[in-house]
């Protein structure tokens, strides 16, 4: 099993003044029509909609992203995603969350999806069965949040080894890496390998070149 590192939660912020209106929102990112469609169809897992700077936002129950998703792509003309991805809240509860921005190229529409996600079940519906290009992009939520997309086909890490313990971009994950958690070739020929991957850092300078001895001053 993955490692969890242990952290601190911090409490949540207090809520700033509202910001004026946004000068360059844009007509595709008002959807009031496309709102009260998802919520005459799916009521309750409806949990929530926001709006900031003229963009909508709207968290659905996450056992029915994949109802809902199917649904703006065949209603409502929803055919294209753009992005998809995890945050970490790092809050106690309901810790994760991954964003969908969805597009009508025929409506010009634009709307974000949210669904939140529980430490204790990073399990989320894989939405590739609606749009074939969250493949990609679940794979990468999965290697840096360890966030686990059922359904999906092809589920791996993209980027990180298979056997790497961590998921870098968990708010716990220090910026300078784990030393000894990926060894990384050496920086000269035949030298060992680098198993700190910032050892400047952490007070061990590394040479600039593999021609330079590493007695070179500095």
């Amino acid at each position: 099993m993955p490692e969890t590192l242990p952290f601190q939660f911090t409490p949540v912020d207090a809520p700033t003044p509202l910001a004026p209106p946004n000068p360059h929102v844009k007509k595709t990112t008002q959807v009031p029509d496309v709102v009260e469609a998802l919520r005459g169809q799916f009521g309750e897992a409806v949990e929530e909609v926001s709006e900031y700077a003229g963009e909508t936002t709207v968290r659905v129950a996450k056992a029915r992203i994949v109802d809902v998703a199917r649904f703006l792509h065949d209603a409502l003309g929803f055919t294209y995603l753009c992005d998809l991805g995890g945050i970490d809240r790092f809050t106690d509860e309901d810790r994760f969350e991954v964003f969908y921005n969805a597009v009508s190229l025929k409506g010009q529409k634009r709307l974000r999806l949210k669904v939140r996600v529980d430490e204790s079940d990073l399990t989320v519906p894989s939405v590739t069965s609606v749009w074939k290009s969250a493949d990609w992009n679940e794979r990468e939520a999965f290697d840096m949040f360890g966030l686990q997309f059922e359904g999906h086909e092809d589920l791996r890490r993209m980027y990180m080894p298979e056997d790497f313990a961590y998921f870098p971009l968990r708010k716990e994950f220090p910026l300078l890496g784990i030393p000894g958690s990926l060894p990384l070739p050496a920086q000269e020929p035949g030298g060992d390998l680098n198993l700190d991957p910032f050892p400047a850092a952490h007070g061990s300078p590394t040479i600039k070149s593999y021609q330079e001895t590493r007695e070179v001053e500095r």
